[in-house]
């Protein structure tokens, strides 16, 4: 209920312009007195009553006046439907105050309908071209209708153990640390007093709490002890850092005059709170404060007040604690608007969450993140569905990571509050892969080492046939490294995206044993010649890459030839190549004593492996690519053959470079 929000804090009666002099009468005088003392339930009754006696047709105009002035009291107890009918029945019986327009957009903007509340703000806009009021609400209702139904990935539920049939709200943990204690504001039938408010129609507002069990269950709430609840509004609070003393909002009511708001303290004893004592956060006695928030340092106090020199409306203001005098200020254009900036939560001394109906949002108040830029200035996001709805949000307070509770009186068509809670699920990513030899043939008892950008180090096994999977976190790099017994190591870097979504992604590590030759795919040479092809460079920089990796080991790189031409010619041809691999290698930085160089032409024929079968299914595994064999071969699979036997492979020779 948005009258709620202003008893808490601020609730300052404006007095509408005298648009029904001509409608005298002694119930027309109670209701205008009720509105401007705030009694705003009480109010909008007695403007009902009059409403559906003005039934003849020359008392339109003041039918008008009525139907505004009772919009305006839906408007104050967050009755958006009923106010934008309201407020639209003032239009169509010319109420002469474009202002009603104003409103009407905006009651209808509360509640959801984008579409006609556009319509409205554009219809004020030709009046009143140069409102910032009706353009960010035109923004708002353009900025709505472009992130429907693209929901942030936080998850809000009703906090049904806190809500009561009445209003409940402003959640308020007592150490967000350990976020096992709850504060909040109620108006349930069992508060203190028994008379309800001519303003909300409802018991006054009272201090209450909840535990969690050792099971973090949280326990039925109960009023707090001591002398801190009255028969006055208590509402709207917040802690110091050591938990002992608490900031405040009362509301306080003397007959026939307006509601006053301001901030008082009360202190803690043995789990009692004192009777709470005012804080005079200024001199002015007029102007209304409320909604104090504590920074996690305990020097500033922020707050919400309609003091002169803001920018418009309720703004959010602060004042040093320990150094109070000449430290009063305003929190800038950048928070503050035209509108209402309230219920302030400092979080950091960089961070600072709030609530407004000023800045473009999904209708009603919306709850802002503000952050301070290296510049001084402040950028404000608009936190997004679900945190924010065409309803009333308001009152956040966080506990451990990014959960905690806030209030809304979304679904609430009496406009009744209620305390909501939310959490940023952690992202679900995953890494997964095989680590497979050169054969693709799976690696047993493979161990990865995950090591991250931000220190984090790890280790998994992979599973008996190469595969793996693990978690990790989002936005971190990582350097992963598969090694195992009888095998080279190999490194694979892994960056992330920054998608906001559930995420797996996929790396494979190919090992390369120590025991046996191992092929390296893709080199090629110009024909009849030992010059490597431009080609060929991909994997001669990997295969740098397995070196700088593996660096207590040397190798011999071999090249073997075809059957084709005379032996001594296969065996300096193949020598040639295999030489201006080494080169290469040294070229790049590997050093030339962990390298030997050998030609075998083709002398040592390839014996067909499970990943030839596989590619070549005319062969079968071990049967050898030898002369003879080759000429019982088909012309076309002579060629295959042929093929597979002319190639560049390396053999590990010593594992020991460097050591001794």
């Amino acid at each position: 209920m948005k009258i709620l929000k202003g008893i808490a804090s601020l609730i300052v009666g404006a007095i509408v312009a005298a648009a029904l002099s001509a409608c005298g009468g002694a119930k027309l005088s109670v209701a205008d007195e009720q509105y401007q003392r705030g009694e705003y339930f009480e109010a909008q009754k007695t403007y009902r009553k009059i409403y559906n006696k003005l039934t003849k047709r020359e008392e339109r105009p003041q039918r008008g006046a009525v139907a505004y002035k009772m919009g305006l009291c839906y408007d104050k107890l967050g009755m958006s439907a009923r106010a934008s009918s309201a407020f639209a029945n003032a239009v169509r019986y010319g109420y002469p105050d474009s202002t009603a327009t104003l409103l009407m957009a905006r009651s209808l903007q509360a509640e959801g309908k984008y579409t006609p509340a556009a319509k409205a703000y554009e219809d004020f806009l030709k009046l009143n071209p140069k409102s910032e009021e009706a353009e960010n609400g035109l923004a708002g209702c353009r900025w709505a209708l472009a992130r429907k139904g693209n929901p942030t990935r936080y998850v809000v539920r009703q906090a049904k153990m806190f809500n009561s049939r009445r209003a409940d709200y402003a959640p308020m943990f007592l150490d967000p640390t350990t976020a096992d204690v709850l504060y909040f504001t109620t108006t349930n039938e069992k508060v203190t007093g028994d008379r309800k408010s001519e303003i909300t129609g409802m018991k006054k507002g009272d201090i209450w709490f909840s535990r969690q069990n050792e099971k973090g269950e949280w326990q039925r709430p109960e009023p707090v002890e001591g002398e801190l609840n009255t028969e006055m509004d208590e509402g709207v609070i917040s802690f110091t850092p050591d938990g002992s003393t608490m900031y405040l909002s009362r509301a306080r009511r003397e007959p026939h005059s307006a509601t006053s708001v301001e901030i008082f303290t009360s202190q803690r004893s043995d789990a009692k709170w004192s009777a709470p004592v005012k804080y005079d956060v200024i001199n002015d006695t007029v102007s209304a404060v409320g909604h104090p928030a504590v920074s996690p340092d305990g020097n500033w106090l922020y707050f919400s007040s309609d003091m002169p020199g803001g920018e418009g409306g309720k703004d959010i203001w602060r004042v040093n604690l320990k150094d109070k005098v000449g430290s009063l200020e305003n929190m800038g254009p950048f928070i503050n608007t035209p509108g209402d900036e309230m219920f302030p939560y400092s979080r950091t001394d960089s961070i600072l969450y709030f609530a407004s109906d000023g800045h473009p949002g999904f209708g009603g108040l919306d709850i802002f993140k503000a952050t301070l830029t290296p510049s001084g200035g402040w950028k404000v996001e608009n936190m997004g569905q679900p945190m924010n709805s065409s309803a009333d949000d308001f009152g956040i307070t966080f506990g451990k990571g990014e959960s905690g509770f806030f209030s809304s009186n979304r679904n609430d068509g009496r406009g009744y509050d209620h305390i909501w809670s939310f959490v940023l699920p952690d992202l679900q990513i995953w890494i997964s892969g095989w680590v497979l030899d050169h054969d693709e043939e799976p690696v047993p008892n493979a161990v990865i080492r995950i090591i991250g950008k931000d220190g984090s180090n790890q280790k998994a096994v992979a599973n008996p046939d190469g595969s793996f999977r693990f978690p990790l976190q989002r936005g971190v790099d990582y350097v992963m490294l598969a090694g195992a017994k009888g095998y080279l190591n190999a490194k694979q870097e892994f960056t992330f995206d920054t998608a906001e979504e559930d995420a797996e992604y996929n790396v494979d590590f190919m090992l390369a044993s120590i025991t046996k030759p191992v092929v390296i795919d893709n080199i090629f040479y110009d024909f009849d010649k030992a010059s490597l092809r431009p080609e060929s460079k991909k994997a001669l920089d990997e295969m740098v890459q397995v070196m700088t990796d593996n660096p207590n080991i040397t190798i011999e790189m071999a090249s073997h030839t075809d059957r084709k031409g005379t032996d001594e010619y296969n065996i300096n041809l193949s020598q040639r190549r295999a030489k201006s691999v080494t080169d290469y290698l040294v070229e790049h930085g590997v050093k030339a004593d962990r390298l030997q160089s050998m030609g075998y032409g083709e002398s040592r024929p390839k014996t067909i492996t499970k990943k030839l079968a596989r590619l070549y299914p005319q062969f079968k595994e071990g049967q050898v690519l030898s002369a003879d064999f080759i000429e019982t071969l088909s012309p076309e699979d002579q060629e295959v053959a042929d093929q597979i036997n002319r190639r560049t492979e390396f053999q590990v020779l010593s594992i020991d470079y460097g050591i001794y």
